[in-house]
């Protein structure tokens, strides 16, 4: 049986080799994330809550856990992320309800009326 964890630990080693592999990119891409979290016109706590929403919504489990941390480090509660948590939640659940449109659009289309 296979023991590998699925998503590896970012280890020294892990991030040394994306450096060597594409240096410019990650250059540009810690410049435009730096960019980004800084306080302009939403704080920088308010931006991070965004991010803890959003990372639940692409389910990257390493942007979760730097994002949880980001917030909590600019002044988030607990409370305040589990909130943004649900909203992430309910965004994409409100999504997948607003898409049945198209399903029931292409239904309508092929049986040439509504089903009940």
């Amino acid at each position: 049986m296979d023991t590998t964890p699925m998503y590896p630990h970012a280890t020294a080693e892990l991030a040394k080799r994306r450096a060597e592999l594409a240096p410019e990119p990650l250059a540009a891409f810690k410049a435009f994330s730096k960019a980004v979290f800084a306080p302009g016109a939403l704080d920088t706590k308010t931006k991070q809550l965004i991010a803890v929403a959003v990372a639940h919504v692409t389910q990257c489990p390493y942007c979760i856990k730097g994002h949880a941390e980001g917030a909590s480090r600019a002044g988030a509660t607990d409370a305040e992320i589990m909130e943004a948590i649900w909203v992430a939640a309910e965004m994409r659940a409100g999504g997948a309800y607003a898409h049945s449109n198209l399903a029931l659009q292409a239904l309508e289309g092929l049986h040439g009326h509504s089903h009940a």
